[in-house]
């Protein structure tokens, strides 16, 4: 096979944008909710396997050549201090996989970022679930606090045990629709709206929600 043919057969093999010299293109992508769960709940294999899971889907996406962090926190427990889910992602900006930023840094994707509906796309580049679709799927785990600071109690009350748990327990999410029962604060909040009704894929539907993660590029 020549240069070009070769240049096409890896492209599609890694879904990327394009070939050029011979190179594939990195995705411009540094942020995305993720498309599906891992289809155990909120059982996320922990810290560690959140973000292979963001990994994972970054690299089919064509953006793999840079570091992924879930957003997430852990509650302290065991010995462990606690993780916040602000330092773990880096220090932005951040975009979508059309290119449109959500926030320039830290301080503003804590304040009044541009993450919405309409700006929170998966890696595919397509608009997720919100409230009023069917399914509704705008509960994303967090188990954080609105500063993206991790939530002082019992992990399984805050986290369903540091993202191990896929029974019973609790987990903070944001909706990404920034819409809710109630126009408050609390209720639009994209990262701290409220509490699971359990840590199960079914539990996690029951409130909105399919267990996905945002997903941001540390580097």
């Amino acid at each position: 096979m020549n240069k070009a043919g070769l240049c096409v057969a890896a492209s599609a093999a890694l879904l990327t944008l394009g070939c050029a010299g011979g190179q594939t293109q990195q995705s411009p992508m540094t942020f995305f909710i993720t498309s599906t769960g891992t289809g155990k709940g909120a059982d996320l294999g922990g810290l560690a396997g959140a973000d292979r899971y963001c990994q994972s889907l970054a690299s089919v996406a064509g953006a793999g050549g840079r570091t992924w962090r879930a957003y997430v926190s852990t509650t302290a427990a065991d010995g462990q201090p606690a993780v916040n889910a602000r330092d773990r992602i880096g220090k932005g900006p951040w975009q979508n996989a059309k290119g449109v930023v959500i926030a320039n840094d830290v301080a503003e994707l804590h304040g009044q970022n541009n993450l919405n509906k309409q700006t929170a796309l998966n890696e595919k580049g397509l608009v997720v679930n919100g409230r009023g679709d069917k399914p509704n799927e705008h509960d994303i785990l967090t188990g954080s606090q609105p500063d993206g600071t991790a939530i002082a109690g019992d992990p399984a009350k805050t986290t369903c045990g540091n993202w191990t748990l896929s029974g019973a327990g609790a987990a903070m999410v944001g909706h990404h629709d920034r819409l809710g029962l109630k126009d408050d604060a609390p209720s639009v909040s994209w990262n701290s709206s409220h509490y699971s009704r359990g840590c199960s894929l079914d539990n996690l539907r029951a409130s909105g929600g399919a267990g996905l993660l945002y997903c941001f590029a540390a580097n």
